[in-house]
């Protein structure tokens, strides 16, 4: 009896013990389940919201809860509407997932914003944020930071953007770009991984513009080099093709209106500067219509770019034309402020509402200096397998319309893309001061 009794004492400590040791890697595939695949058990449903429906100035005020007061405000006025789609799971690449999987609990925030240490690829916390957490905001910001936006390097090209008057409708000025885009570091899927060598400048990441049309502007290009280090500050250069000159950027010129649209340079991808540039704020988490929609499906606008592929871009429509003909998701949306620790910013604070799967930031609204809302951001989101067969497979919530609308100008600028997860359209020698200067003279 003895002999039985000693035996249970053995086996239930040694479930103990192995009960110990499971937990961790069961609460981390917890956790990376919750994060990357989040519609799994069940979708989101809002009372009298149904697939196909059209929200607009007759019905608008029954779905307040579940749109951003921006765009709510839009739709009030007559401006636009909303036509609801299914929601969809982006699952993004699977090296993604994983890569986040294995560094889950080894990723901490230093003690200063902007700072970082334990990370080597993937989504550096993707633990549901906490309201008593202070720094949850910024824990959000590095999770979009260190996203699997544009995957490890992709272009838009051709990517048009229109400047419109929102009272006459007119298209004041059309400029078609390239933009290219490629991490150096914390790539998971295109080789090299996980990083790119040599980097002497130990960059994370690096963007080039480049203008195609029309003549007074063409040729003009912008190239961005991100440090790994957050607290250094990103070199950027110009080059003005009518001057045949690269010059550097000021640091104060990413917030002037890029080529005399409506967005700054650090309004880019919905927001393009180092998280120690602003004080971040984690507000709620929220179930919200986002504007997520599968490109194939959509009716299309063949007039602005169609080329031999077949290949059309998201139309426009509503007030102005600055309203993407698209379909909008109920989804799961972690709302974060950013407020500039510069006083002098032209900004007093951004609502940034982020995708809760893809960590994508589909809406921003601005404030002015004085709290007036003064811009509100919109990026349509396309899944990657109903969208160009190269993007098939790519794990990547492709950029497929934007639209920056300036309240208080009754203004806005528009982009459509042509986005293409091809590693050989962004080489590492096209991101380099050289090559502005090679492709410029």
């Amino acid at each position: 009896m003895k002999t039985l009794i000693l035996r249970t004492k053995i086996c239930a400590a040694a479930m103990s013990i192995a009960s110990l040791i499971a937990s961790p890697a069961l609460a981390s595939d917890e956790v990376i389940q919750k994060s990357f695949f989040p519609y799994a058990n069940s979708k989101p449903t809002f009372d009298g919201l149904s697939v196909g429906l059209v929200i607009d100035q007759s019905n608008v005020a029954q779905f307040k809860d579940i749109i951003d007061p921006a765009f709510f405000s839009f739709i009030e006025k007559g401006w636009t509407s909303i036509t609801v789609g299914d929601t969809s799971s982006l699952d993004l690449h699977q090296n993604y997932i994983d890569a986040s999987a294995k560094g889950y609990g080894n990723v901490k925030l230093g003690s200063e914003v902007g700072e970082i240490n334990g990370w080597q690829a993937g989504r550096p916390f993707p633990a549901q944020p906490n309201e008593e957490d202070p720094r949850a905001g910024e824990k959000m910001a590095w999770n979009y930071k260190y996203g699997y936006n544009w995957g490890d390097s992709a272009a838009i090209s051709p990517f048009y953007w229109k400047y419109k008057n929102m009272e006459s409708a007119k298209v004041e000025r059309t400029i078609k770009f390239n933009f290219h885009f490629l991490n150096f570091k914390g790539r998971v899927n295109q080789v090299p991984t996980p990083e790119i060598t040599p980097n002497p400048s130990d960059l994370f990441r690096s963007i080039y513009v480049q203008v195609l049309a029309p003549d007074d502007v063409r040729n003009t290009q912008l190239l961005i080099h991100r440090a790994a280090d957050d607290l250094k500050r990103d070199n950027s250069w110009l080059y003005l093709g009518f001057q045949r000159r690269v010059r550097r950027l000021a640091t104060g010129q990413v917030t002037d209106a890029f080529l005399g649209s409506d967005l700054m340079i650090e309004d880019f991808e919905g927001y393009n500067g180092r998280i120690s540039d602003m004080n971040w704020k984690y507000k709620a988490t929220r179930y919200m219509l986002m504007p997520f929609f599968n490109h194939n499906d959509l009716t299309l606008d063949s007039e602005t770019h169609e080329d031999d592929e077949g290949y059309q871009v998201v139309a426009f429509s509503g007030k102005g034309g600055c309203f993407p003909n698209i379909t909008w998701q109920l989804r799961k949306v972690y709302e974060v402020e950013a407020i500039p620790v510069n006083e002098s910013h032209p900004i007093s604070k951004r609502v940034h509402f982020m995708d809760a799967q893809t960590f994508t930031i589909p809406r921003t609204v601005s404030y002015d200096r004085k709290g007036t809302m003064w811009k509100t951001f919109t990026i349509g989101q396309a899944h990657p397998d109903h969208h160009l067969a190269a993007n098939k497979g790519s794990g990547v919530s492709i950029d497929d319309a934007f639209s920056m609308i300036d309240v208080q100008a009754n203004h806005c600028t528009t982009g459509q893309f042509k986005g293409q997860v091809d590693q050989e359209l962004s080489p590492p020698s096209m991101f380099s001061v050289q090559h502005l200067r090679a492709t410029g003279s």
